[in-house]
């Protein structure tokens, strides 16, 4: 695909400025958007957008489809009526320049429980259609990700496989049971998800209002902690107790004399290709209703990853094993058409990757300190 010449700025929502502690999709964000117009930029590149796990880190999520809720603007729930000004009073005193997550956690997470309940006390039937709708629009990950969310909560935020065996390995009786004893739960992870998709789209359109476009985040792998990989066990390399047999990371580089161990669990490519990639078309789909342009992140990865066992403490000693390679682009594009993909292909690239970034047409990237010359 084709990029028109254009500029822009890479600024994620949580570094936004705002009153409770985390940037949000509320008036500065639209004022960030009112700057970028005003100076001629193009493009608005984000990070990924989805719930952090541990950490905080936007590449350790709990699910690849779902936003985070600490992104919902609480001032936006209160125009909406399902919280008060008082509601919004008497929080911490947060930080100034960086986010102290716990302290945001403590503070929003009661109040985007409260605005579900008042949205269910005081929701119209025009407001309850739409969070319906929304619901069955996006019933291909939601449930898993509503229930995933609720009964790792339930278990006092254990990872899933430490869970009772029941519902770690997702015995349907076991589904069936939890799901009804932690409904109210789920249906208030849907309902911040409905808000989340619901604020980001207007903060979208406000983008296109000025033909600037957003350039999303689309990170190779997914956190062994999410409703991913425990919805969907058979297309991760897992033992049967549902802990990964080897995990993601880069070999021993200029940046580390030991490489880098991620420790996300890589993908059983062959059971993927065997259902035509169809969980990476939803993936795909679905970030593509978000973002106007995808960077996808470690490229590389597509053609050769690097594959280290995890019983490892460092990533030394891994072995390049190959990626899907061009079969997965294709699939990709037959199913969806052309793709707005920008190639993260940064570090150390052999022939092999260049040539398949190339057949596709993805434009690369260059970082300007050090991709010009030998100095």
């Amino acid at each position: 695909m084709k990029f028109p010449r254009s500029s822009g700025i890479l600024l994620h929502p949580t570094s936004l400025p705002g009153r409770f502690g985390i940037g949000d999709f509320g008036a500065e964000a639209f004022r960030f958007v009112d700057f970028l117009a005003s100076t001629g930029q193009r493009l608005w590149q984000v990070l990924p957008l989805g719930p952090t796990g541990y950490g905080d880190s936007p590449y350790q999520c709990f699910s690849a489809f779902a936003g985070n809720p600490f992104l919902i603007s609480l001032e936006k729930l209160r125009q909406d009526g399902v919280l008060s000004a008082a509601d919004l009073e008497g929080g911490p005193t947060f930080p100034g320049h960086e986010v102290d997550y716990g302290s945001v956690i403590e503070f929003r997470a009661p109040l985007l429980k409260k605005a579900f309940e008042n949205f269910k006390l005081k929701a119209s039937s025009k407001d309850w259609n739409e969070f319906e709708a929304f619901c069955q629009q996006n019933t291909t990950w939601l449930e898993d990700y509503a229930l995933f969310m609720a009964v790792k909560e339930a278990h006092g935020g254990a990872v899933w496989d430490q869970w009772e065996p029941a519902i770690a390995v997702r015995r349907p009786a076991a589904i069936s049971q939890w799901s009804e004893k932690l409904g109210h739960e789920m249906q208030s992870r849907k309902y911040w998800q409905h808000q989340f998709f619901k604020q980001w789209s207007a903060l979208k359109q406000d983008c296109h209002r000025y033909r600037i476009k957003v350039m999303g985040d689309l990170p190779i792998f997914v956190a062994h902690d999410s409703a991913d990989v425990w919805a969907h066990p058979d297309l991760f390399e897992l033992d049967p107790q549902g802990k990964p047999t080897v995990v993601a990371g880069v070999p021993p580089d200029y940046f580390s004399a030991t490489g880098q161990l991620w420790g996300n669990p890589l993908y059983r490519w062959n059971k993927l290709a065997e259902t035509g990639y169809a969980w990476w078309i939803e993936r795909f789909r679905a970030i593509l209703t978000m973002v106007d342009i995808v960077r996808l992140d470690h490229f590389r990865g597509f053609e050769a990853y690097w594959e280290v066992p995890a019983t490892e403490t460092t990533a030394i000693n891994g072995r390049w094993v190959k990626g899907p390679g061009a079969a997965f682009f294709q699939a990709i594009q037959e199913a969806l058409g052309e793709l707005p993909i920008v190639a993260e292909n940064l570090g150390v690239i052999t022939p092999e990757v260049e040539s398949l970034r190339e057949r596709f047409g993805f434009p690369g990237m260059a970082v300007l300190q050090f991709a010009f010359g030998t100095d």
